[in-house]
């Protein structure tokens, strides 16, 4: 298995539609989609390299059969369908076991079934947050950044004067312009004082000396415990770093009823992808421009 995993992942990053920029999220995601593809092939007796015509679609359903989204099940069948790219790639088998497997949509957005924080949560939250945990929060739930794009932040990359921040982590290596709100541009503001590099703010221990990242952590983990803690002084359930970045659409486009410019804040390549999972207009948008016909 961890050969075939190390082969799906050299496949990724020499002949990957991102190759070598593949993020390291996206590389997990298909390491453990391919890990759990194989442990199902194991136990069914898959011949891996001359599989059945039946074969794909019968793990699309097996998946189904045990509750799985239909979302969830296409990023496993990505998953799988990479691995037998490898294979192909490496010259071991000519096999295409998931070409023609059916996965059912999920019609249900996914704004509804992962809501965005609401007012209240994100009131009662940051009202009891500290600096770092406060500001990380406005960052996904007002300007909108990926816990990636937000970790992956240098000092340079903010200008709370200019209430600017310079994304250059974003997917796909996209850079791009986020216009921060005033609560934002305070925050960065704030813990720019506490922990900014040494020769600016009051000089303190938690200063993060020698280098130019804004956070002393990279992984998600460590951000999710900072911000559980806050949730959790809080009495607030937390639910991800997405709902704030839901927040942040849903909020954007109440007020400026633009998908393209709600994409664009969001860093979404395409607008589907903000119209289905990210923001909604309410049911009775158009009473207030309807009113005077």
């Amino acid at each position: 298995m961890a050969a075939l995993v190390s082969l799906t992942t050299a496949y990724l990053s020499h002949a990957g539609g991102s190759g070598v920029l593949t993020s390291p999220h996206t590389v997990a995601a298909y390491q453990r989609g391919v890990r759990q593809f194989l442990e199902w092939a194991t136990g069914q007796a898959v011949n891996l390299l001359r599989p059945g015509r039946h074969d794909g679609q019968g793990y699309v359903n097996t998946l189904l059969a045990a509750g799985r989204a239909p979302s969830g099940v296409s990023q496993r069948v990505a998953a799988a369908a990479a691995l037998y790219r490898a294979l192909r790639w490496a010259g071991a088998c000519e096999a295409t076991p998931f070409q023609d497997v059916k996965v059912p949509k999920d019609k249900t957005p996914g704004i509804v079934k992962r809501p965005p924080y609401t007012e209240d949560e994100l009131h009662d939250v940051l009202r009891v947050a500290d600096t770092q945990a406060r500001f990380l929060l406005l960052l996904t739930a007002h300007g909108g950044l990926r816990i990636s794009e937000a970790l992956a932040l240098r000092w340079e990359e903010l200008d709370e004067g200019a209430r600017r921040i310079h994304v250059t982590s974003g997917k796909g290596r996209k850079s791009r312009v986020v216009a921060m709100s005033t609560s934002l541009a305070r925050a960065v503001r704030d813990y720019r004082a506490e922990y900014g590099p040494e020769g600016t703010g009051h000089a303190d221990g938690n200063r993060t000396t020698g280098t130019d990242r804004v956070f002393r952590f990279s992984d998600t983990e460590t951000a999710r415990y900072h911000l559980k803690k806050a949730f959790k002084a809080a009495g607030v359930k937390f639910r991800g770093f997405h709902p704030g970045r839901k927040y942040a659409g849903t909020r954007l486009l109440k007020q400026v009823k633009d998908f393209g410019r709600v994409a664009a804040h969001l860093g979404h390549e395409s607008v589907d992808t903000t119209r289905k999972g990210y923001a909604a207009l309410a049911v009775d948008d158009l009473k207030d421009d309807l009113a005077g016909w």
